[in-house]
């Protein structure tokens, strides 16, 4: 009789941990259902840039890499895969063409290389310049193609900002790693214009008035608070996350920022580089960057020469740095639920292409957006909620920037 109810037991156990199981993969697969069910938009995937230093050209050879490739965080089928439906297209501009120049024509070719592989490849992908747009390509099955500039140097007069516009830009990220003509820079310790200029002022007006998204990543504390206070659009924070988890990282947004940016509309779409999710990630990878960059100077080598990527590699074997992962993500998710009390001000930005190989476990390329969904089921998130983090949240504030122009 007692080993007959051990059986039971042990039988019990068994069956519960196989429902248990069956239970987890079934929210999976919800997962990967929702991720496909509604537009997944992603705020900056730096697939242009990434072409642009592979030396990509629009010829017949070349064209195939947007479509299947080993190499980066993007490609077509594994966005497919990922239920990724409309990435902003990075238009990313270094801070270096602002002493060189160069900035607008550099623009312009990222901006024709997105055209061209949409045009080569229109059963694939489309560029859009409008919500309704991406919708409709959604319902084809057809990836969209927004594009956001990162960092606004290529507006040099004010009537680049309306030619940027009639180019396709839907959004343009005020300044980037240092102070522009715009506005300071987070990145930046000069303050050169204590927030906005007095021309960056005009451009935040006109952006409105062409019908551009305002994004202030990037942007010094004070040029954010000038920026949402003049813009009579929402902003966006195309990618960045929260300071709360990153204090010594002013890249990010401070509670307060991310509390107004609510109170205003807004949106902040978080980034999935390990160093804007986890401080000890930062701490460890900055002590890593020093002892790289000794190495580099001892060998006179730059960051950007072949053998320096080949060191690279072997010094990572060497010197491995705990990633955040894909729950860290959700925490930051989290917090700005929290802090704006609801689900209508956050969502996804993840920098792929972008943050180098610092990306979250579970998060590393374009196919695992379900990972995210799936954790976030976990966490008690509906799915309507979901989906207004996934694009509704995005696609209010961008329809009603296009909305304002038209006024």
């Amino acid at each position: 009789m007692k080993l007959f109810l051990t059986s039971l037991l042990a039988f019990s156990v068994l069956a519960f941990n196989t429902k248990a199981q069956k239970t987890d993969e079934q929210l999976y697969q919800l997962a990967d259902k929702i991720a496909h069910k509604y537009i997944l938009t992603d705020g900056h995937v730096d697939l242009p840039y990434r072409l642009k230093i592979k030396n990509f050209r629009l010829e017949r050879q070349y064209l195939g890499i947007p479509i299947s490739t080993e190499e980066g965080d993007f490609d077509y089928e594994r966005a497919k895969k990922g239920g990724l439906s409309a990435p902003f297209m990075s238009i990313y501009i270094p801070s270096s063409y602002q002493q060189t120049g160069g900035a607008k024509e550099l623009a312009d070719s990222l901006i024709t290389m997105v055209k061209g592989i949409a045009a080569a490849h229109p059963d694939k992908f489309g560029v859009v310049t409008t919500p309704q747009q991406a919708d409709a390509n959604f319902k084809k099955g057809i990836i969209s193609f927004p594009m956001g500039m990162e960092n606004g140097a290529p507006l040099l007069k004010l009537s680049d900002v309306a030619y940027f516009r009639q180019r396709g830009i839907s959004y343009v990220t005020l300044t980037h790693g240092k102070d522009n003509h715009i506005c300071d820079s987070s990145y930046d310790s000069t303050f050169t214009h204590k927030g906005l200029s007095a021309y960056g002022k005009d451009v935040v007006k006109e952006m409105n008035r062409v019908g551009i998204m305002v994004d202030v990543s990037h942007i010094s504390d004070d040029s954010f608070y000038q920026a949402i206070e003049l813009s009579t659009s929402p902003v966006i924070a195309s990618h960045s996350s929260c300071r709360y988890f990153t204090p010594t990282f002013k890249r990010n947004m401070s509670d307060d920022m991310i509390t107004l940016l609510g109170k205003k509309g807004g949106v902040i779409q978080i980034n999935f580089g390990s160093s804007f999710l986890d401080e000890n990630y930062r701490q460890q990878a900055e002590v890593l960057q020093g002892k790289f960059g000794k190495i580099l100077k001892e060998k006179g080598l730059k960051f950007s020469d072949p053998a320096a990527q080949d060191l690279l590699k072997q010094f990572q074997k060497e010197n491995p740095v705990l990633f955040a992962d894909v729950e860290t993500v959700a925490n930051h998710i989290d917090h700005v639920v929290k802090l704006t009390g609801g689900t209508k001000n956050v969502g996804i930005g993840s920098d792929f292409d972008g943050v180098g190989d610092s990306l979250p476990t579970g998060l590393k390329d374009v196919s695992q957006y379900p990972n995210l969904i799936y954790v976030l089921l976990k966490r008690g998130y509906t799915e309507d909620a979901i989906a207004d983090i996934m694009y509704r949240n995005v696609w209010r504030v961008w329809q009603k920037t296009v909305a304002n122009a038209k006024k």
